[in-house]
């Protein structure tokens, strides 16, 4: 047990100085696939919130719109 945490912290530190490492080189992107799979992210992030954007519209102002449609329909 003790091995396996002292292996995921070893990988976390790897990992750690691989980002600090290209954040000093400002080379955050070493290759293609680091820019699609950043491009990706991000726009699924961006329609995320694009979703909950449209239904918080869609409750807080649509509600007391239906509600004054049925009033006038009865």
């Amino acid at each position: 047990c003790h091995l396996s945490t002292f292996n995921i912290q070893l990988d976390f530190e790897n990992q750690f100085n691989d980002v600090v490492s290209r954040l000093q080189s400002k080379k955050m992107f070493q290759s293609d696939w680091d820019i699609a799979s950043f491009a990706v992210f991000f726009i699924f992030i961006g329609m995320v919130l694009l979703l909950v954007i449209l239904v918080l519209i869609r409750c807080c102002c649509c509600c007391c719109c239906d509600e004054k449609v049925r009033m006038l329909l009865v």
